[in-house]
């Protein structure tokens, strides 16, 4: 079998890999990356609904789920959102600005891998793909032997940015925590997180033929976090970018409230009602103000009285309210890994350096990306961290 030597080698090319490639190759060092796909960037050309929503502008560490919640300051403080902005401006990236500081490509998730792939060109980097890693080991010299279905490589600095177990249908596998795990780092659990909620049966029949309705809600899990955002109601249970974003931290058996109607008081707007539309049910009149699908699904399950406005008690109106503010609803669980865009846990970030990647129990050996225990929200925070996470390590391999 051919052996080849190196002085980076990179498992994985996504968003992570590609970044740390193309930023080791500019600094003159020979850099080849290995993935088991046939293209790469396979998961940034499915992300944000084929447009890949590439950055937020808002990207900081409160944004970050981890462990340790320091561990990402460093690496986003010296590659910011901003940063990457101005790569794919020079690029000439036709993109857009959505709500709370997305931003997507105009065309295609295509022009991003594009540019990774015309940076790593420039680079010098190589790049083999339908390449399975079989076996790794190191020599007493320091240096890694890596051992693929094509060949074997040496290299001083081993990069593993092979991702998380999301979306299995594009290849993703475990390798990476297998990798941690020989070498004595510690890899927390990992569960699918930014996914789609199921419900128990008796919800889902009580949620039929609500597929389809969106509505916009303050989401709150029982640790107190809380997005505002649209939930969606599907086949199976409930999606849109609140629940995505509740979704990461909701844990089984767990309750999740949903406010909806966040942005005004009910018991206020009831008041106004009974002066302007005191003869009309209170079905009817809020069926102006929610989807009519859904309030006449609550109706069919007594939620709301059968009477007109100003024959309602102040105490139905109460309860009216206290039921639309914080409806309680537990979910069943998640769809898995099948739908969910991120995985939660990871390498342990205690075990890595967060400057530079680096393994502290084995020198030359770095971690990027969604392998590690950093999980963002929703809205182009993932993506964010694969290019500050790559950068950084690409600069000190």
């Amino acid at each position: 079998m051919t052996l080849t030597t190196t002085d980076v080698l990179i498992i994985g090319a996504g968003a992570a890999g590609l970044m740390c490639a193309a930023t080791a190759g500019y600094r003159g060092r020979s850099v080849t990356v290995v993935d088991m796909g046939k293209k790469p960037g396979r998961k940034i050309l499915i992300s944000g609904g084929g447009r890949c929503n590439f950055t937020n502008e808002n990207a900081a560490a409160e944004n970050f789920l981890c462990l340790n919640p320091h561990f990402v300051k460093s690496a986003l403080k010296r590659y910011s959102a901003q940063d990457f902005i101005e790569l794919v401006d020079r690029h000439g990236l036709n993109y857009h600005h959505k709500t709370l500081g997305q931003l997507f490509c105009d065309n295609s998730a295509q022009d991003i891998v594009d540019i990774l792939m015309t940076e790593c060109d420039w680079a010098g980097v190589d790049i083999h793909l339908r390449n399975e890693v079989l076996d790794i080991s190191q020599h007493s010299d320091g240096s890694y032997l890596v051992k693929t279905t094509e060949q074997q490589y040496q290299c001083q600095s081993l990069v593993i940015a092979s991702g998380g177990l999301t979306m299995p249908k594009l290849g993703a596998s475990p390798i990476g925590y297998k990798i941690a795990e020989q070498f004595g780092l510690k890899v927390l659990p990992t569960t699918a997180a930014l996914v789609p909620l199921t419900l128990h049966d008796h919800d889902k029949q009580r949620f039929d033929g609500l597929s389809g309705i969106s509505i916009f809600t303050e989401i709150t899990s029982e640790d107190g976090t809380c997005f505002k955002e649209n939930i969606l109601f599907t086949h199976r249970g409930l999606s849109g970018p609140a629940i995505l974003q509740i979704s990461s931290f909701w844990q089984a058996g767990q309750s999740i409230n949903i406010n909806l109607l966040p942005e005004q008081c009910l018991i206020e707007t009831i008041a106004q009602w009974r002066i302007d539309h005191k003869q009309k049910s209170i079905k009817n009149q809020l069926s102006t103000i929610l989807p009519k699908r859904f309030i006449e699904m609550l109706a069919d399950n007594n939620h709301i009285p059968d009477k007109a406005i100003n024959q309602l008690s102040n105490q139905e109106v109460s309860t009216l309210s206290d039921f639309i503010h914080a409806w309680s609803i537990k979910p069943n669980g998640t769809e898995g890994y099948r739908t969910a865009e991120v995985t939660l846990g990871g390498v342990d970030t205690n075990e890595l350096s967060s400057k530079t990647f680096e393994a502290k129990k084995a020198s030359g050996l770095f971690f990027i990306g969604e392998v590690i225990d950093v999980t963002g929200w929703l809205g182009g925070y993932n993506f964010q961290f694969a290019w500050s996470s790559g950068i950084a390590c690409g600069q000190a391999v």
